[in-house]
């Protein structure tokens, strides 16, 4: 199967590159880099894919505007599948998308509309937030590091990349009944992302100061009480942070050599 995946270089998106090339897919992937630019529409030509795997997000410019980025970009993949007859579009969402709309939130629930309403049949994959959301969201404050209030159930980018490329393969072989409609994912325990940044410094050799404030506003507030937690209805991986953490260290150490 010929699978095109938009943000093939990102957290997600280089796992779904590489999943779906080991199982023996041709893999086309949407970059700036490759002459497409997915927000423009420019150099978007889909011609012999049957199946699009849209693992996209804003760069740090187009993050001013995340619902006009996620509405622009999913409406110009629509429009050239439909062009090119792709047969299936898999999008990646967050749980809590369309509770909290508020920031990237808001971003993703447009994204989820559009696909939504679209003539592609879809399908779409809510996932709660990245082991690498910690590091991501954290900023040095003196001697502290300083991380938002959030509850999460976090979950492997691995993990997640792995399910969108088994949801495509199940449209390819026809089990529309288990691939078609709304999926949720996430990681096996709740965890405060202040606890999974603690873990991270003393990985790394250093002292676990980290001051866990509230965000404020409607955004705030979803991240912190429960809003982002999956449904009882989710697939629920068995990938750990501490499993996370060793497999890190192991590739670090495999690159350096």
């Amino acid at each position: 199967m010929k699978i095109a995946i938009a943000g093939g270089t990102g957290v997600v998106g280089r796992h779904v590159e590489r999943i779906a090339r080991e199982a023996g897919h041709e893999t086309v992937v949407l970059t700036r880099s490759q002459g497409v630019d997915l927000v423009s529409g420019e150099g978007l030509n889909l011609a012999g894919v049957e199946l699009v795997i849209d693992a996209s997000g804003p760069s740090k410019g187009e993050r001013g505007n995340v619902v006009e980025f996620f509405e622009r970009v999913s409406s110009n993949l629509l429009k050239a599948e439909a062009d090119a007859g792709v047969r299936h579009h898999v999008a990646l969402s967050i749980i809590g998308a369309a509770q909290v709309n508020a920031g990237y939130y808001a971003g993703k629930r447009a994204q989820e509309d559009v696909v939504t309403a679209g003539v592609i049949p879809w399908t779409i994959l809510r996932a709660t937030q990245f082991f690498e959301f910690a590091d991501q969201v954290s900023m040095p404050f003196g001697p502290w590091v300083v991380t938002p209030k959030v509850r999460s159930q976090p979950i492997a980018a691995t993990s997640v990349a792995a399910e969108l490329v088994r949801l495509a393969e199940s449209v390819a072989q026809g089990s529309l009944n288990d691939a078609h409609g709304i999926h949720e994912i996430a990681g096996p325990e709740e965890r405060q992302i202040a606890q999974l940044m603690r873990e991270l410094l003393v990985a790394r050799g250093d002292k676990p100061r980290v001051l866990e404030l509230p965000l404020p506003g409607r955004f705030g507030k979803g991240l912190r009480d429960g809003t982002i937690l999956p449904s009882p209805a989710a697939k629920l991986d068995d990938v750990t942070f501490e499993d996370w953490l060793v497999a890190s260290r192991d590739s670090s150490a495999s690159a350096a050599r």
